[in-house]
Parts: C-alpha cells; structure tokens; sequence
C-alpha cells in the first residue's frame, strides 16, 4: 500500500535489509462526545535499516498520530508495533521510554529545546541521561558537524530558527539512534533555513546508517526519500 523506490537513506542492499519498526494493524479510536472517532485504522507497514520513509496526507489524516504510535508515545486502540525487536506496547511507560532512549531520535517543528540550557547543554543531556562519560566531546563534536562551533554556550532565545533546527538534528542523532523521527521538520523554517537542515538530515542519515521517519506535507520533500506511505481518511492508500 506504498511505493518504493532508489533514493537517500535507502539501504543499499535488498538482501541486508533488516526490519527496524514494524507496525500490525494499527487503530486509533477516541471518543467525540457521544460518538467514536476513528484517526486510524488497519495500519500495516514495515521499514528496514537504513531506509528513508516519508508519511504525507492531508492535514487531519492521521500523520502525527501515527508517528506517535510508531514511538510509543501514544497508545493505539488495536494493533502492535515492534522497534528494534521489541513488542512496545509490551512493555510498560519505563521501559518504552528506554527503548526510545536507545533507539531513537527525534526532531519536531518546534525543536523542543530546553530554553535554560545552552545549545551544547542541549546536545549534551541524552548523553548525561544514558551515563555517557565522553557527553561534553562528543556533543562539541557533533555540533562542529551541523556547522554550530561557534554557537556552543548560546542559548535557543538567541539562535535563529534554522539554528535551533540544526541543535535539535545534533541533539537527535548525538546518541546514534537506529531510527530518527521527524515530524515537519522544516514547519516553522524558511525555505533557505528549511533546505539546509533537511540537506544536513540526508547527510548525517547517509554518513550513520540511520533509518529515517519523516512526516511531511511536502510532497517534494517527500520525494526526496526512498519511500512514501500516503494517509488519507485514517488508512493507508496507494
């Protein structure tokens, strides 16, 4: 019920390919009043290592939620999602939030940066949070990667918006996640802010092997990904 094809962050060999997230079907059903709304259903899909999946839709299908779900951060109505081998909703909010501490990245369109912190505070924390002694060096230096060198002690209230991106696509890939997810990354950019941090995601998902999850409403964006699962109405189409 999607379209595959040859693109960035796709995994070079067919016959490698091992599954990172599986999702079977999925439902979201929440209550609207009296009545039931239906956000998802029958949601079937896989992605495997180092693929670049893009979710797009309309505004109102589904997309976020879906995201939300694949993370375990929501909880579906039916249906099960494996990451990295594990059955999520397996296991209790401790031990996804662990998973997702080991596994994952995230970047979303409002960067969600701590303002208190500096930009390389900020980078540093899920690195202080899984005991990293090297958390300091290796937040510079993926900061000196995203080409913020010169912006460590600054904090998000005095970085522009394109900067803030590229503190959080640091922070993301800083632990080397298997799996990043992107919800509307370049939302809130302008269209040069919005290239750079996307040519930048391509680069640091190339350069890592990671597997890419992007939600989108960009269909050239999107095009640019090895893969496009379309939403419309809750489900999967072609």
């Amino acid at each position: 019920m999607n379209t595959r094809a040859t693109g960035p962050g796709a995994a070079a060999e067919a016959g490698a390919q091992v599954s990172v997230l599986s999702a079977r079907g999925i439902g979201k059903t929440v209550k609207s009043g009296t009545n039931d709304l239906v956000i998802l259903q029958e949601i079937d899909f896989e992605v495997t290592s180092g693929e670049a999946v893009a979710i797009v839709g309309a505004s109102g299908s589904g997309k976020s939620t879906l995201l939300a779900l694949l993370a375990g951060l929501d909880t579906p109505s039916v249906g099960t999602v494996h990451l990295d081998g594990e059955d999520v909703f397996a296991l209790d909010e401790d031990a996804r939030a662990r998973l997702r501490g080991r596994a994952v990245g995230f970047v979303f369109q409002s960067f969600q940066l701590l303002p208190a912190l500096s930009a390389l505070e900020n980078v540093m924390l899920p690195l202080e949070l899984a005991g990293r002694p090297d958390a300091d060096a290796a937040a510079r230096a993926m900061l000196e990667r995203v080409g913020l060198s010169g912006r460590l002690a600054h904090y998000p209230k005095h970085l522009s918006g394109g900067e803030q991106q590229r503190v959080a696509l640091a922070r993301a890939f800083v632990v080397n996640p298997k799996l990043l997810m992107a919800d509307e990354p370049t939302g809130s950019l302008d269209a040069e802010a919005g290239e750079a941090v996307i040519r930048l995601m391509f680069e640091l998902n190339a350069q890592a092997g990671t597997t890419l999850i992007m939600v989108t409403h960009d269909e050239h964006l999107a095009q640019r990904c090895g893969r496009t699962v379309r939403l419309a109405g809750g489900r999967i189409v072609r």
